[in-house]
């Protein structure tokens, strides 16, 4: 449900075939510690240890992969004709988003019987500002990982003028403030605080600082920024900003 746009997505098969195992190892750990923060600060147990955050990871993770070769096998983009390079990487690049997909659904709807009522009549756990940070990362991949792959997001960012990208800025700065702390989402004041203009501005920076990180982050993956000059790598990732910070900020309100 998370992630089903990529498994659709021809850049991202692409990506696959073309990416190197560097590329691929490289965002197979950044997935990994991903899985790790989100597991530990909302994931479906309260009270996890590290240990059980660990196990949970790696199933994710291994259940990332079977959904990943059994969907691209029913849509027939990977065959026996493949070479093993091109199998491997088509896999990997979808398991590594269809995990963090797997455990946000299971966060979020994974709750039942006693786990459930528990939840219910418990106080609700608070989420120190790292914490907050790492749900709002997740969040934003989720987002970015489904728009990055595309070429829309390097037609778009080459025909935008100097004052339509910092527009684009102030917009994102605009939804993100919104979506934090004037939005009243259920449940929003008890994650996000608002003490003040101060508070508002750090966590609207803050949220902002981190899409736009994982935005970049993204597009190298995806072979965005291969060949481009610094301004268009630049321009790419506030075009992808937008929708990432979308995913961080509301991430930190409604993925927890």
């Amino acid at each position: 449900m998370f992630s089903l746009p990529l498994l659709f997505t021809m850049e991202v098969w692409w990506t696959g075939f073309i990416a190197g195992p560097l590329r691929l190892l490289l965002y197979g750990l950044a997935t990994f510690v991903l899985l790790l923060g989100y597991n530990h600060y909302a994931g479906l147990h309260d009270d996890s240890c590290w240990s059980e955050v660990l196990i949970d990871s790696v199933e994710e993770l291994g259940i990332g992969l079977l959904v990943s070769v059994a969907l691209l096998w029913l849509i027939g983009q990977i065959s026996s004709e493949m070479s093993l390079n091109e199998i491997i990487g088509k896999i990997v690049v979808e398991a590594m988003t269809v995990a963090i997909g797997i455990s946000v659904g299971t966060a979020q709807l994974g709750l039942a019987g006693d786990d459930e009522k528990k939840k219910e009549t418990s106080a609700p756990n608070e989420v120190r500002f790292g914490g907050q940070l790492v749900i709002a990362a997740c969040g934003a991949t989720l987002f970015a990982a489904n728009i990055a792959p595309t070429e829309e997001v390097v037609a778009i960012a080459t025909s935008l003028s100097v004052a339509q990208l910092l527009a684009l800025m102030l917009v994102s700065l605009l939804l993100t403030a919104l979506i934090l702390y004037y939005i009243e989402f259920a449940g929003s004041k008890r994650f996000v605080s608002q003490n003040g203009l101060t508070s508002v501005f750090i966590g609207t920076i803050t949220s902002y600082a981190i899409a736009l990180v994982i935005a970049a982050a993204v597009l190298w993956f995806f072979g965005r920024f291969d060949q481009v000059a610094l301004v268009t790598a630049l321009a790419e990732t506030i075009v992808l900003g937008l929708a990432s910070t979308l995913g961080a900020s509301a991430g930190r309100l409604l993925v927890q």
